[in-house]
């Protein structure tokens, strides 16, 4: 397959799967239930956080959260007490156990208390060269700045690790990617789509190598850079809108 072939595939099945539609079936539903910037940001990020799993399992967890969140995640967390913390309902989607979740509210409070928000903290280490992978290492340091059970950091990629980091590029997508279509939320205005980094996992990788956009063997960062540079061939201004076409194709191809 050659490359406007390719192209016109890729082009096809994107058009055929951004829709407003995919919201229905997709832990993006959550943070769709927000209007308040603050809002949309920590519901995207929890849902995002527990997105691995089958998604009707994902969305029901993820709305879970929300409602111990008492439906406002931004306003429980603000005002959030030391007894507030101590008397969270039990929370579990798969490894990610109530004390990594009580945890993720503390951090939380700390970034938007005392740091700015999570715009901030990933535009801290973004802005220097736009990149999306210093975004991440920082956000990772600054969420690990206070004290914190030890088990948790495996709930956060370390790209420093070459960690593919699926589910914070997912989040960073849903929260920076703009279209006409309105999936996406093109909420931080200050990052550029075209630096965004594709979330990679398992079924996006094995559709990838078919297609011959992805030689690398691991499933790691080096996967993901690699991918999303070719990509960019096809549109360097919106690389990451081939997730959807890339998930479609898995999708079809299963059918």
């Amino acid at each position: 397959m050659n490359h406007n072939e390719l192209k016109t595939l890729l082009e096809e099945s994107y058009q055929k799967y951004n829709t407003l539609d995919f919201i229905e079936t997709d832990p993006i539903q959550i943070p769709h239930g927000f209007s308040q910037k603050e809002n949309i940001e920590i519901s995207a990020f929890l849902a995002a956080t527990i997105a691995w799993g089958k998604r009707n399992m994902i969305i029901r967890n993820a709305k879970k959260m929300i409602t111990i969140l008492d439906n406002n995640p931004y306003d429980f967390i603000i005002n959030a007490t030391k007894k507030d913390f101590e008397n969270i309902e039990p929370f579990v989607h798969r490894t990610f156990q109530h004390v990594d979740f009580v945890f993720f509210l503390k951090s939380m409070q700390n970034i938007y208390k005392n740091k700015g928000g999570l715009e901030e903290v990933f535009w801290n280490g973004y802005k220097e060269n736009h990149s999306v992978k210093d975004g991440i290492a920082n956000f990772r340091k600054e969420f690990f700045s206070i004290p914190h059970p030890s088990r948790t950091k495996k709930h956060i990629a370390d790209v420093g690790r070459n960690s593919a980091a699926k589910r914070i590029n997912l989040f960073l997508m849903w929260l920076i990617r703009r279209d006409n279509i309105g999936v996406h939320f093109g909420l931080w205005e200050k990052f550029s789509p075209a630096d965004l980094m594709l979330p990679l996992d398992v079924h996006t990788a094995n559709m990838s190598r078919a297609l011959e956009l992805l030689t690398h063997t691991q499933n790691d960062w080096k996967a993901v850079d690699e991918l999303t540079n070719n990509l960019r061939k096809f549109d360097p201004k919106d690389p990451t809108k081939y997730d959807f076409a890339i998930f479609g194709m898995d999708i079809n191809l299963k059918k």
